[in-house]
């Protein structure tokens, strides 16, 4: 399955015998689902439909709708006049004026709205037909959109954890200097103070241990791991993944935060802040993604 962004556009143009119908879809992203028509209240019957369909498609995100309509161009204003009411007028206006009186008017004075037949657009079976059809194609380009960036999206968060997995590859190669520096220190100390200082070195061998345990980092490593592997099944899978990547950083961030007071080491230390760069910059890409 593929990883969808929430940000993507659509257009879709549907054109019939009497008009052509032009939908747009913008989304952007949201923690949910959202939905803004903006369009001709014609279309006020269709909105849910179209909004049901809309979220069939979509996991999350904002999405702003615009459906706009306009006649055939071989169609005239003058097909919408209504005969019986120019003639009405006329012989009305006749009346006031006289038999005798001549008329000056102008086939421009007639296209006002009054003189138009009192047609119900949103009753129009094939202007609700063309939004239908113009929406659906709109759509379809939105979910191609959305696909496409987010492919270009999980590339990127592919490279960073790459970049991730180089610096925790160094932190795993040095592991075990994590116990054993600190114990060379550790015993340094001793050699140096205990003709000064009297000193149990048994009950200061155990808390030497019992301090060395603290360092251990395998636990956290083996963590890391399983977090990496976890990233890679629900990239591969696909699907709605934003929140669990988000979630994934979260945890990967806490385990290399402990990596990191753990070591005394300028080395390890710039690795941790390495690491913890690349984790954030895959988090702020996660949080495009449905």
């Amino acid at each position: 399955m593929s990883l969808f962004s929430m940000t993507g556009f659509g257009r879709g143009v549907a054109e019939g015998e009497n008009y052509t119908v032009t939908t747009e879809i913008k989304s952007v992203n949201h923690r949910f689902k959202d939905v803004r028509f903006k369009m001709s209240s014609l279309f006020n019957g269709i909105e849910m439909e179209l909004k049901k369909t809309l979220f069939s498609q979509v996991k999350r995100g904002t999405f702003d709708v615009y459906i706009n309509y306009k006649k055939a161009e071989q169609s005239s204003r003058f097909d919408d006049l209504d005969a019986d009411k120019v003639q009405a007028y006329l012989e009305r206006f006749k009346e006031i004026v006289g038999e005798g009186q001549k008329l000056k008017v102008s086939p421009t004075d007639f296209l006002r709205s009054e003189f138009f037949k009192d047609n119900d657009l949103s009753q129009d079976p094939e202007l609700n037909k063309l939004a239908q059809e113009s929406f659906k194609s709109a759509l379809e380009k939105l979910m191609e959109s959305r696909s496409g960036e987010g492919e270009k999206l999980k590339s990127v968060i592919l490279a960073h954890k790459s970049e991730y997995e180089s610096y925790f590859q160094k932190i795993e190669g040095q592991s075990e200097l994590f116990q054993s520096g600190m114990e060379e220190k550790l015993r340094k100390r001793f050699e140096e103070y205990k003709d000064e200082v009297k000193v149990d070195e048994p009950r200061f061998m155990q808390e030497v241990v019992f301090y060395l345990e603290k360092l251990d980092v395998h636990e956290e490593i083996n963590r890391i791991k399983t977090h990496l592997e976890k990233l890679d099944s629900i990239i591969k899978k696909g699907g709605e993944v934003g929140r669990q990547i988000d979630f994934l950083m979260q945890e990967l961030n806490r385990e290399t935060n402990t990596i990191g007071s753990k070591s005394a080491s300028e080395e390890i230390s710039s690795s941790v802040v390495q690491m913890k760069v690349q984790l954030e910059k895959i988090r702020e890409q996660g949080l495009n993604l449905e």
